[in-house]
């Protein structure tokens, strides 16, 4: 599934192409995706201008100047395509601005979603209501790391995988930043020291702005908006390497929780 990164490199491309621009045609081709599609998506998007793109967590924010923000989540196979020469059959919303420029949101599992919000009440909407803040905020720090896994027990990977802890991190790029701060990914979050926090919130800052510049890590299905694959993956120390040599030397290892994979590295983690 993309995360974070590969969302906010969706995001870039496709603001070149959209923002400032009027919407001449929005055609949803299908009723639903993983939820069904507003039904009024059409009639409100359509002769908007996109004012602004932006993205919160793992979802990309299409905003325009009738105050309503389209949010697209891509699932675990979804991306958007610009101006392809033919519309192919998992091609389920076709944008067209007044440059003649075509956007497609592509997903063949439809495990994506779109959702039309007013912008006023874009901190109610349901998957942004409880979550926490952007890892690559200022309020991100080791104090508010700190204190929000204060007396939990639960493994420190878990706690960042939770939303409601930290917005928009996922598996791969914990499983890198842990490694990174040397931290197990099995420690209890209550038990971790602020200085190994402080250390691992500038270990996933670190992580998340390489993988931007770096287009994202492709995974299967995920490519950028102009169909270039993103390179972060060759940058992995042990994120998909089991078996392979840390840099330590020490083998990377894997274990599997809850249908999710862990990769780490028993001598640099503690």
């Amino acid at each position: 599934m993309p995360e974070l990164p590969e969302v906010e490199t969706t995001v870039a491309g496709l603001r070149p192409v959209l923002e400032g621009k009027r919407l001449t045609l929005v055609e949803p081709r299908r009723a639903d995706l993983r939820r069904p599609i507003p039904i009024d998506l059409r009639q409100r998007m359509t002769g908007a201008r996109v004012t602004q793109l932006a993205r919160r967590a793992k979802y990309g924010l299409i905003e325009t100047d009738r105050g309503d923000v389209m949010i697209f989540h891509l699932g675990m196979s979804g991306r958007w395509r610009i101006d392809p020469a033919e519309l192919e059959k998992h091609d389920h919303l076709v944008l067209e601005t007044e440059e003649d420029r075509r956007l497609v949101l592509n997903d063949p599992r439809r495990f994506g979603s779109l959702d039309l919000v007013r912008a006023d009440e874009i901190e109610q909407y349901g998957p942004f209501a409880a979550m926490g803040p952007e890892p690559l905020g200022d309020d991100f720090t080791g104090s508010y790391l700190k204190a929000v896994t204060k007396d939990r027990k639960a493994p420190i990977k878990q706690l960042l995988l939770d939303q409601r802890n930290v917005a928009g991190l996922g598996n791969i790029y914990v499983c890198e930043a842990l490694h990174m701060a040397g931290i197990s990914p099995s420690r209890m979050g209550g038990g971790i020291s602020k200085p190994r926090y402080e250390k691992l919130v500038v270990a996933i800052k670190q992580v998340l702005a390489a993988a931007i510049a770096a287009g994202g890590s492709s995974l299967r299905d995920f490519v950028q908006p102009d169909g270039e694959l993103g390179y972060f993956a060759k940058e992995w120390l042990v994120y998909g390497r089991e078996g392979e040599d840390c840099a330590c030397g020490a083998p990377v290892l894997r274990k599997v929780d809850s249908g999710r994979s862990t990769f780490y590295c028993r001598k640099c983690q503690r």
